[in-house]
């Protein structure tokens, strides 16, 4: 809880520079700083929700960002819908990218979404029903190890290569953007973005608050029973599948959580968010933070991503070369990260 309510000061803190100190300030905080850390708290919700199945379940999945971005996506199309006559085009009921497209009428998907109760259910919902779908046929079949890795990565490569494509309507290679505002709000306003900015960190601290105390039930203590000895848990009379996909579904939930409160802070989202790379990066956060440790992941992922934002000025095209190392040096000689060298030094001392 420490670490939340280091969070919780620095949040506070860059909030109140933003909004009373003036510009000529030192201490000043720009409007794109806050959004840059406002993007840093997505990242470590949905790097919690990760460590949820990856540390103590033992699924390593290889997908998650599959599900920030349908929860990306979700948010963009309410955005989109909330544009109204004052895109390019001037049409009020279609985006602009399906006007180009020479499309008639909105397709059957987009119906609802522009009311903001129904974006609300479907960014829970789009993320949690493909993880069902996903988890009981994968989980039913007993797959597990690196062959659901596997699995986890081709999903998310199929669905970047489906959006890609323009009659799919959700925008192809340019995904959805020039957003307005938010419930009438406009998105580039300084209280806008000072409320996402606030908004991610309630997230963030709700989403490792809810998984605590999911970790600290039976319902962990029989996920890290299955984590650590599968068979011997199937054996006593668990129905280990059906403990496996709630877990799943729960942490695809709040990935597509951090998805829709990343892409109004951003201004864009499109295919590229489904990358298998994003899932790649998303292990080395929680690896490099300290797996099942759930703070560990929330360390690791702001650690990481401010790095990654520092060198990718100084050493653009070296950095991808950097992360890899990182992460092979983490494993080689961090197997619990970060927090589990601290946890070391602590019992030493």
């Amino acid at each position: 809880m420490l670490l939340l309510a280091l969070i919780w000061l620095g949040v506070l803190l860059a909030s109140a520079a933003n909004l009373l100190l003036p510009e000529s300030s030192v201490l000043y905080v720009g409007s794109n700083t806050i959004t840059l850390l406002g993007k840093y708290l997505c990242y470590a919700l949905l790097a919690v929700s990760l460590d949820l199945v990856w540390g103590y379940l033992g699924i390593l999945s290889l997908g998650h960002a599959a599900f920030f971005a349908l929860g990306g996506y979700v948010m963009g199309m309410y955005l989109m819908r909330q544009i109204g006559d004052r895109g390019v085009y001037g049409n009020a009921e279609l985006p602009d990218f399906m006007v180009f497209l020479n499309w008639s009428e909105l397709p059957w998907f987009w119906q609802g979404v522009g009311h903001f109760p129904v974006a609300l259910l479907l960014i829970l919902l789009v993320p949690g029903i493909l993880a069902f779908v996903f988890g009981f046929l994968a989980f039913r079949s007993r797959v597990t190890g690196v062959y659901l890795s596997i699995m986890t990565q081709a999903l998310t490569y199929a669905l970047m290569l489906a959006f890609f494509r323009n009659e799919m309507g959700f925008g192809g290679n340019n995904g959805l953007t020039d957003f307005k505002d938010l419930l009438g709000v406009s998105l580039t306003a300084p209280g806008t973005r000072i409320t996402l900015f606030v908004l991610s960190a309630l997230a963030l601290t709700l989403g490792y608050v809810a998984c605590r105390l999911i970790v600290s039930s039976k319902l962990g203590r029989v996920a890290v029973a299955i984590r650590d000895a599968e068979s011997r848990t199937r054996f006593i009379g668990y129905r280990v599948e059906w403990f496996k996909l709630a877990l799943f579904v729960f942490s695809a939930m709040l990935a597509g959580i951090a998805g829709a409160l990343y892409v109004p802070q951003v201004g864009i989202i499109n295919p590229g968010e489904f990358s298998p790379l994003n899932s790649i990066e998303l292990v080395i956060w929680v690896a490099v933070g300290g797996r099942a440790t759930l703070y560990g992941a929330v360390l690791g992922a702001l650690l990481v991503n401010y790095a990654k934002s520092v060198f990718t000025g100084v050493l653009p095209d070296e950095w991808l070369y950097a992360l890899g190392a990182l992460f092979v040096l983490v494993t080689l000689f961090l197997p619990r990260g970060v927090m589990g060298l601290l946890q070391r030094k602590e019992a030493e001392a």
